[in-house]
């Protein structure tokens, strides 16, 4: 089972980060600064596994990982998780980010969280894999985008109104009305 997912920089700032295991805020971001640590000091040319951090479970969990430009995507596991299964999970990851964003970089995770997060929802949910089908991930995604442009669409209305009557104007044909005159009118 995925116990966190993690995202963060070159500096160790979090650009994502979703735990499936209760830790205060204090303790995640600990824990994300100890997972930093841990991942950031090791070379290139090694392995992408090693043991969970203290903070984490220890060795029970691993902590699997790849890096990508100035993003690091983390995954925390315990031992029933296949290691090349999440590192093909965060491969289908980084790439159905990539194609949403064309060329994903670290300000599209920052000011599209919310896209992000549901890119993630539809891959992993409650610390187990959901899907790992790009074709299917994309699918949803786009039927996600359909479905905000005609919530756009319909929350907009009022605003067209307004500028429809604005348009209109009406100060103008209120002076515009001829009304009969006083002397005219019997009472």
């Amino acid at each position: 089972m995925i116990k966190a997912i993690l995202v963060f920089n070159n500096h160790g700032k979090p650009r994502l980060s979703k735990f499936y295991q209760y830790f205060d805020e204090s303790l995640q971001q600990q824990i994300i600064k100890e997972t930093f640590q841990l991942v950031s000091k090791r070379d290139d040319n090694v392995c992408n596994f090693l043991e969970g951090g203290s903070l984490i479970g220890g060795s029970d969990y691993k902590l699997i990982y790849r890096h990508y430009a100035t993003l690091y995507f983390v995954f925390c596991v315990d031992s029933s998780e296949s290691e090349l299964g999440i590192l093909d999970l965060i491969q289908v990851f980084v790439e159905t980010l990539d194609k949403c964003f064309e060329n994903v970089c670290e300000l599209d995770l920052i000011f599209h969280a919310d896209a992000v997060h549901h890119i993630l929802s539809e891959l992993v949910m409650g610390g187990m894999v959901l899907q790992t089908n790009m074709t299917d991930i994309m699918s949803r995604i786009e039927e996600q985008n359909k479905l905000v442009k005609q919530e756009a669409g319909i929350s907009a209305a009022p605003a067209r109104a307004v500028s429809a009557v604005k348009s209109m104007n009406i100060p103008q044909q209120i002076k515009d009305i001829k009304l009969p005159a006083i002397k005219d009118l019997k009472f």
